[in-house]
């Protein structure tokens, strides 16, 4: 086997995800809640935070759901109280502060201009797929100056479909004529794990930066890291 390019999710495998998002998701709760904490943490609660863990669970809408899919969740959520809004609305209220503050709050899990400059010299072609909208994406990373490092960068909203499904490695074939057996996915949740499953990836792997315990992602991945800096040496032992 030959892995000549490599998929990565976005938060929780570049971006540490407890630093970036937990801020954010507190704040659009506590926005649709109108202020309301006990509201608030009621959407919290529904969308997968565990308080006792103070986590969010593997495959919950926070941890895994497009932007659209945690509208969703909430909507419902709130079915039947004063404050119910339509998906819509929610979406826009999320996707509002999610490109804020993924945009303000990114905290990359290793300094990701040298990890990646390192890996386009080795000859990788290199993409991001995330559930979270092209544009937070963008804002997210862009502030690292690693965009143009990236071949392929697609969101939920980016006409490929969200994860699980292979929609989005699906597309980084297309848009750089790679096969799916020549790409390794990397992230750090079982959306990740199945969308390189259902696409047939070369190699999947987990990381452990993200929502995900090792035993979680284990049983499903070729391989779990701890984080992303771990790859370099991997890539040496999948190489044919």
């Amino acid at each position: 086997m030959a892995i000549k390019g490599i998929l990565f999710d976005k938060d929780g495998t570049l971006l540490d995800y407890y630093a970036t998002w937990m801020p954010a998701n507190r704040e659009a709760a506590l926005t649709i809640a109108e202020g309301d904490e006990n509201i608030g943490q009621r959407l919290l609660l529904a969308g997968g935070y565990d308080p006792r863990e103070d986590r969010i669970r593997t495959g919950s809408a926070l941890a895994a759901g497009s932007n659209w899919e945690i509208a969703q969740c909430w909507s419902l959520a709130l079915n039947g109280h004063r404050y119910h809004k339509p998906v819509e609305a929610i979406l826009k209220v999320i996707d509002e502060i999610f490109e804020r503050n993924g945009r303000d709050s990114a905290s990359p899990v290793t300094d990701l201009v040298p990890f990646l400059a390192s890996l386009k010299r080795e000859g990788f072609v290199l993409g991001v797929a995330t559930n979270d909208s092209k544009k937070g994406a963008i804002r997210s990373l862009g502030r690292f100056g690693v965009i143009e490092m990236f071949d392929f960068l697609a969101g939920y909203d980016s006409g490929y479909g969200a994860k699980p499904g292979p929609g989005l490695v699906q597309g980084f074939c297309r848009s750089t004529g790679l096969d799916a057996t020549d790409v390794m996915v990397v992230g750090d949740n079982l959306h990740d794990i199945e969308m390189g499953r259902a696409a047939n990836a070369g190699v999947v792997v987990g990381v452990l930066t993200g929502t995900s315990l090792r035993e979680e992602l284990e049983d499903h991945a070729d391989h779990v890291l701890e984080s992303i800096v771990g790859l370099e040496s991997l890539l040496i032992g999948v190489q044919d």
